[in-house]
Parts: structure tokens; C-alpha cells; sequence
């Protein structure tokens, strides 16, 4: 059982959803990232994403590209990355923490140096959107052995041929990609959701939470309410960018969370 399966499990035992928030690592800077983040469990966070900063990140619209070039700009490295870690874990060692990004950074560093770091470091899970089900060798299945989840992305172009590839290694729980493209491009409908995440329970019990266009804590609520809870990423980024105090920030992940516990 690692923290994610343990929050997941308390939060049936309370009839509640999970919100996830998402943050990328370093942005603006370091203490203004790690302040954020320290503060998330308190606004209602029930599992962080912690984006690991890249230069070619496909999977992302302008705001969290914005966010992972200021971060890089500002000097942040994986391992500064996995200091922030190690640093939210003086503090709080229930919150589960996931990171979010691509394989280059971990490739470059070593797999298994990366995972020894990365458990070591307090981190829970890994969510890594450019490496297929067919390269579960490189980085998946190492993971899971080292006891971390390994967290896949399903979307609504995964049919029913693709989805039980998808799903063959993944833990923790699924993530479903809300609508077609790029983070933050579009509004989440619950009403396309529902029938989606429905699909994707009857070949596993993990647990689906949907991210990708979701901005506002009354979508939080609807989409949560489909699912077994959400994603919120780019408007946090977002209010980071703007350089709204952290205050605000938190203020604003608090009602999000909010819409989602509501659901």
C-alpha cells in the first residue's frame, strides 16, 4: 500500500472525492513553488502533482510550458526538484506526491539512480506522458518494484483494443484526459465524462480521476462527481504566473478543492 492507495482508501471510508492539484517545480522560483506546495494539504489537496520542468513539453498548453521555462530560466534541475521533496516531507509525511512529466530528465539522470532518489526522496508515484505502454520495461515496471505507482493517461481516443494496454501496469489510479489536445485548451463536460469514465471502471478497480480543462470550482464539482475525483493544474499555474501572492493562490486551490469534496 503506498500513500495514493491509502488516500484513496480514506476517502471512500468518508464517501468523498480526491482532489489533485498540480504545480510545476521551481516556478517562479524555488521558495515561492515550495511555499505553494507546502500549503496545498491545508486548502484541501488531497494529492500533489509535482511537475518536473522540460524543454519540449508536448503534452502541455501555454500555461504550464510558461510555467516550466520560468522555472528552467530560474535554475531548476531534477535534483533541485527532489530537494523540494525532501523538504515538503519534514513536514508532512502522509500527502501523497506525484511526479509529473517526461522521460528525458530521468533518462538522463539514470533509472535507477532516479528511483533511488525518488523513494528516498518521499515520492509516491510517477506520471511520465511520453513513454507508451510498450516501453514499460524502461521505466514502469522498474517503478513498481522500487514501490512507487506508475500512473497512465487514458484518453478519448483510447478505444477498446488500446485500453487494456493502458491499464496492464498501471497503479495508483488512472488518470483520464478529459478532452482531445492539450492541457488547458478546452472546458471539461461532465456530460462527455461520465459515460468515458464509466467505460474505463468496468476493466479496472482503480480509482479514475480526470484532469485536463477544469478552472472552476463548479466544474471541480461536476466532473469530481463522475469520477472518483479531479485534476485542477493550469489555473494554479496560472495564478502562480500572474505572481499573485501565495495567499491567494492557496485561497483560490481552497475553493476548487472545495467544489471537488462538494461532489
Amino acid at each position: 500500500m503506498t500513500r495514493i492507495d491509502d488516500t484513496f482508501a480514506r476517502l471512500r471510508s468518508q464517501g468523498k472525492k480526491a482532489f489533485v492539484s498540480y504545480i510545476m517545480a521551481g516556478d517562479p522560483d524555488v521558495a515561492t513553488s515550495l511555499a505553494v506546495m507546502k500549503g496545498l494539504p491545508a486548502a484541501g489537496v488531497d494529492i500533489i502533482e509535482l511537475g518536473m520542468p522540460f524543454t519540449d513539453p508536448m503534452a502541455d498548453g501555454s500555461t504550464i510550458q510558461l510555467a516550466g521555462q520560468r522555472a528552467l530560466e530560474g535554475g531548476q534541475t531534477l535534483e533541485k526538484t527532489l530537494q523540494m521533496v525532501r523538504d515538503f516531507r519534514k513536514d508532512d509525511a502522509v500527502t501523497p506526491i506525484v511526479m509529473m512529466g517526461y522521460y528525458n530528465p530521468i533518462y538522463s539522470r539514470g533509472v535507477d539512480l532516479f528511483l533511488a532518489d525518488a523513494v528516498a526522496a518521499g515520492i509516491d508515484g510517477l506520471i511520465v506522458v511520453d513513454l507508451p505502454p510498450e516501453e514499460d520495461s524502461e521505466l514502469c515496471i522498474p517503478a513498481q518494484k522500487a514501490g512507487l505507482n506508475f500512473i497512465r493517461l487514458a484518453t478519448p481516443t483510447t478505444d477498446a483494443k488500446r485500453l487494456p494496454k493502458v491499464l496492464q501496469n498501471t497503479s495508483g489510479f488512472v488518470y483520464y484526459v478529459s478532452i482531445t489536445g492539450i492541457t488547458g485548451a478546452a472546458a471539461a463536460q461532465a456530460g462527455d465524462v461520465a459515460p468515458e469514465v464509466a467505460r474505463i471502471k468496468a476493466s479496472t478497480d482503480l480509482p479514475v480521476i480526470v484532469g485536463f480543462g477544469i478552472t472552476k470550482p463548479e466544474q471541480a464539482k461536476a466532473i469530481a462527481g463522475v469520477a472518483d475525483g479531479c485534476v485542477v493544474g493550469s489555473a494554479i499555474v496560472k495564478d502562480i504566473g500572474e505572481g499573485k501572492p501565495v495567499a491567494e493562490v492557496l485561497a483560490n486551490v481552497a475553493a476548487l478543492a472545495a467544489g471537488a469534496h462538494a461532489a
